[in-house]
């Protein structure tokens, strides 16, 4: 791996741990931001690409304008935040971490897997396992989200709260309300 690579990873693994360190791991460049959000926005895109290759068509294509919806409306509302906040000037440094912070996602939903099987293995019926694990990855989003947002753009944690509150409901509203309404009968939404 490269060098950069190899800050990055470093920087996930951090980040993981809740470790602010991580955080200057990324840079606060715009290319280091479209860097980060490059690979999240190349997956959905290639998979609705094959997708609508395969024939899906129009269900597949508002999937995936529906998962960049997702993927963007963080950057547009928490740079709102920052603004609001006066903390502008931090917003790409926090808006990178925030980036690759979604990988360490993944590793917490390996962790969040082998917690269910554990569980289940000591005698959890299924569901109870699937819903403690559901609820450990729940709560270690919020703290993962909060802390970026605490570390990346200095704030006190309520506020840093405040800001994952509003980019995560703002985000869900703009992925789930046009669903909505798309599923409403003709004439019905005006």
């Amino acid at each position: 791996m490269s060098g950069r690579a190899d800050r990055i990873l470093q920087g996930i693994l951090r980040l993981a741990m809740l470790r602010a360190d991580g955080m200057g791991q990324f840079g606060d460049s715009p290319q280091a931001f479209l860097t980060s959000l490059a690979p999240l926005v190349a997956l959905p895109a290639v998979g609705g690409l094959l997708g609508v290759l395969s024939g899906s068509g129009p269900d597949e294509l508002a999937g995936l304008l529906g998962a960049l919806v997702g993927l963007l409306a963080p950057p547009v509302l928490s740079e709102m935040m920052a603004r609001l906040f006066g903390r502008q000037p931090e917003w790409l440094r926090y808006a990178t971490a925030f980036n690759w912070s979604r990988w360490a996602m993944l590793l917490a939903l390996g962790v969040g897997l082998m917690l269910m099987a554990t569980l289940v293995t000591v005698g959890f019926a299924e569901q109870e396992a699937v819903a403690v694990g559901l609820a450990a990855l729940l709560v270690y989003g919020v703290v993962l989200d909060v802390f970026v947002a605490r570390v990346g753009l200095r704030l006190v944690w309520w506020r840093a709260a405040l800001l994952v509150i509003t980019v995560n409901g703002g985000s869900a509203l703009l992925v789930i309300v046009p669903r909505l309404l798309a599923g409403l009968p003709e004439g019905a939404a005006s």
